[in-house]
């Protein structure tokens, strides 16, 4: 497919105008404190203060000024943020002005812009049934346009989902402990080995994307639908009462079955409803990390 570059261009500016802006004003002091950093580390000897912590006096120095000194200490941030993001036919469905797709891809530019602002290093993995696309963690602006550039304009591979690969994948190859998102609709083959293993290692949030359409079959009578993964097309009576409670009851085993596996691997979810505001639930989701 032949990419119309300043299109591309246009599209990827308009997402950091949006993006970084939120960033900026409402995400960037809330992503500090939902994510600490590897621990402490000394950065000077200064005199003690009244309400200082005696337990960091510094003997040696307090013996050698005779006044009292302690050490001071600040967290090391930097920290190493991975997005892997679900990008089978499925993720591009939308029944609203605006697709999956479109908000992963806005999704991860404010988790990306929200790291670098914090001198974090960002990476992504694009998956499917398989790895299609590594982007090493880097910092950066240029970097994080790269991404979204990807984002916007990868052409899958695949037509199926399996979280194990990319989990795998990401345990191997980033040895230091990470904040790892994944964003996907979780339709996906048996992933909690996978998920229990790599959790171990790394700080793991899956954000659960999904249509308003997916949980509740719209009512609009005899129409004909095609399986993203098969091509398999069917004609069925929207309307029809079984059908629909059958539609619902699907959508909230696979939910249940997301939120219960990701909690026995002690790693948070989020879900996240195309077309609606996303704000809310990082700034909810944010406060609850920072506490």
């Amino acid at each position: 497919m032949k990419i119309d570059t300043r299109e591309l261009l246009k599209k990827v500016r308009k997402i950091e105008i949006k993006t970084k802006g939120l960033t900026k004003h409402i995400f960037s002091g809330e992503y500090h404190s939902a994510f600490k950093g590897r621990g402490m580390s000394f950065s000077e000897v200064r005199e003690y203060q009244f309400g200082d912590d005696v337990r960091n006096i510094d003997w040696n120095v307090t013996a050698r000024t005779g006044e009292a000194h302690i050490k001071v200490f600040e967290e090391e941030r930097e920290l190493t943020v991975m997005m892997l993001v679900d990008v089978r036919p499925s993720c591009f469905y939308g029944t609203t002005d605006q697709f999956k797709h479109e908000l992963i891809t806005e999704l991860c530019a404010v988790l990306a812009f929200s790291a670098i602002q914090n001198n974090d290093k960002v990476g992504l993995i694009l998956f499917s049934e398989d790895v299609e696309l590594y982007i090493p963690p880097k910092k950066g602006r240029k970097h994080i346009l790269r991404i979204i550039r990807e984002l916007i304009y990868h052409k899958a591979q695949g037509k199926k989902t399996n979280l194990s690969i990319p989990l795998t994948y990401v345990n191997n190859i980033i040895k230091k402990r990470s904040i790892v998102f994944i964003l996907s609709d979780f339709l996906s083959e048996e992933y909690s080995e996978a998920l229990r293993i790599a959790a171990k290692r790394h700080d793991i949030i899956g954000c659960k994307i999904y249509d308003r359409s997916e949980q509740d079959l719209p009512k609009a009578g005899l129409v004909r639908v095609v399986d993203s993964e098969t091509g398999l097309e069917m004609m069925i009576d929207s309307s029809d009462k079984r059908l629909r409670s059958m539609y619902r009851q699907f959508f909230e085993s696979a939910d249940k079955s997301f939120r219960r596996t990701f909690a026995k691997s002690k790693s948070d979810t989020l879900r996240i409803e195309a077309g609606a505001s996303y704000i809310q639930v990082l700034h909810k989701f944010f406060k609850k990390r920072s506490r």
